[in-house]
């Protein structure tokens, strides 16, 4: 490697500094609304400019992944960020997104409190980009948390309202439970390798050795098995999966339209977490392929109960944020199928589902956001007529549907098509039978929305609205999701196929730290 950047460590150093720093300013300053504005969109902007040098550097420049070493110490001694092509892709998609989210709550936000809210959103996408960018287990942990408590406190912005506060607090006592486990697991990953390195860790499973830290201890086979289930169950839980998708209905409907579209995000770090402890620690083992090909099986079973149980799970919302989040819970059923399945192309569909998904639910939440805000009611049946009154934001809503229900030519389509055919080549085409069915049944769902929000007569009487400048956020995730589809070989040959190769070339990621020990 010819070089050892900086932009992944500057990325989250420079937001985690920002998000202290901020309150600060904000009782110093005069037009606090402005100058909070332009202090959050400054810092996010630039955060996006380093998660792009990272992404460039990575798929065009780097013949390896990138290692950034926290305080100069080698690994596994000391923290490092190691970035190769998966979570460059993951740290731009994370980062563009917030950005977005960012400026729609600019326009969408009130002032109450708003210097907090700010100081929060710079706190998430600062353990958002940590998970991401990562190479220790334990750091991922610490990451883990402070993303954990930006959101607790996120969903219960809204404090006023009863049902809020309920929401944030079980989710935040069901997320330390599950966040204990991975501590627990880290137990039994330290206690049989003697390290947390994820390249030492990856090392060791495949055979071989890696300075300083020696070689496994005790049962490593009992080790792994429950390090990895307590893994998954944590990092399940963050993905919305079943039966560990309780909380996500409750959260999106509590929370700020920004703030639910970024919990988008972190159900993909879930997903993220698990394909990275899947296919890079563990992608190359050769002592227990068994327990794996298991724990895959595993996850294809609880994906597709998932798709099925979260479809007809939307037939019965009246929240149309609930919706959204019932909605959440069925496109994790179908990423973690196509994890769980693991050929090339499963892992192509997955990763692309993921973005698509994550661009998708940006954009539902800032169109119904807007339109629920005009109508005064999240309620489905409440939101009469009300696209009539802003077509521009019920239209960009329209392809919010058609993108998240994955229908032709938009990009969602194109990663549940390669999906379906990712498990009719290998011969499974009753479970690519049931993307088919619960699409299907969850675009009726959808159906309802549209309907109430165009055709039904408002129960009230509706204002004027002024759809701009809010809609201006809306239109780009619209033209983000029409290029993403238009462009889909060319992203596939230039992006997803370098990216599961790379994902699945674990000797690459393990001679990158090793070389970084002596850089």
């Amino acid at each position: 490697m010819s070089m050892n950047p900086i932009f992944p460590g500057l990325t989250t150093t420079t937001l985690l500094i920002s998000c202290f720093v901020l309150p600060l300013f904000s009782f110093a300053v005069k037009k606090r609304r402005k100058f909070l504005d332009a202090y959050v969109l400054i810092f996010t902007f630039f955060a996006e400019l380093l998660a792009i040098i990272t992404f460039y550097n990575v798929f065009f420049v780097l013949s390896e992944p990138m290692v950034y070493k926290f305080g100069g110490w080698v690994p596994p001694i000391g923290i490092i960020y190691e970035v190769d092509k998966l979570n460059s892709l993951f740290g731009l998609m994370t980062a563009t997104i917030v950005f977005l989210m960012v400026a729609y709550s600019t326009m969408y936000m009130k002032r109450d409190r708003i210097e907090w809210f700010y100081t929060l959103l710079l706190s998430l996408e600062t353990g958002l980009l940590g998970m991401i960018y990562t190479g220790d287990a334990f750091n991922l942990f610490v990451m883990l948390e402070v993303t954990n408590i930006s959101m607790y406190c996120l969903t219960a912005f809204y404090r006023a309202r009863g049902e809020v506060v309920d929401s944030a607090l079980k989710y935040a006592m069901l997320g330390a439970v599950t966040s204990s486990f991975y501590f627990v697991a880290l137990i039994f990953f330290y206690a049989s390798y003697g390290t947390l390195n994820m390249a030492d860790l990856s090392s060791k499973a495949s055979g071989l050795s890696f300075p300083f830290t020696g070689t496994p201890y005790g049962n490593i086979f009992v080790g792994t098995a429950i390090a990895v289930a307590f893994t998954l169950w944590t990092f399940t839980f963050k993905a919305g999966l079943f039966p560990n998708h309780f909380w996500v209905p409750d959260v999106n409907s509590a929370a700020p339209a920004p703030v639910a579209a970024l919990s988008g995000l972190v159900v993909s770090n879930g997903a993220y977490v698990t394909i990275r402890f899947l296919y890079t620690i563990f992608g190359g083992t050769n002592l227990f392929p068994a327990l794996f090909d298991s724990i895959k099986l595993i996850l294809i079973i609880i994906g597709s109960f998932s798709a099925i149980f979260a479809s007809l799970l939307m037939l019965l919302q009246k929240d149309v944020k609930r919706l959204v989040g019932c909605s959440t819970i069925f496109h994790m059923g179908l990423i973690f199928m196509g994890i769980g399945l693991g050929t090339d192309l499963a892992l192509k569909a997955a990763i692309f589902h993921i973005i698509n998904h994550a661009v998708g639910k940006a954009l539902l939440f800032t169109s119904i956001g807007s339109l629920a805000a005009y109508a005064g009611s999240k309620r489905i049946d409440r939101l009469g007529s009300v696209g009539r009154y802003a077509p521009t934001t019920f239209t960009a809503l329209m392809v919010g549907v058609l993108v998240i229900e994955g229908l032709p030519p938009f990009n969602g389509f194109m990663s549940k098509f390669m999906l379906y055919s990712a498990f009719l080549e290998v011969g499974l085409a009753p479970v690519a039978i049931i993307i088919i069915v619960s699409t299907a049944i969850a675009l009726m769902a959808w159906m309802r929305v549209l309907f109430s929000a165009w055709f039904k007569k408002p129960d009230q009487k509706i204002e004027k609205v002024r759809e701009f400048p809010t809609v201006i956020i809306p239109v780009i995730l619209v033209v983000i999701c029409i290029v993403l589809g238009l462009l889909t070989p060319t992203i596939d040959s230039a992006i997803l196929t370098p990216t599961v190769s790379s994902l699945k070339n674990v000797d690459s990621y393990i001679q990158a730290a090793l070389s970084s020990i002596g850089g």
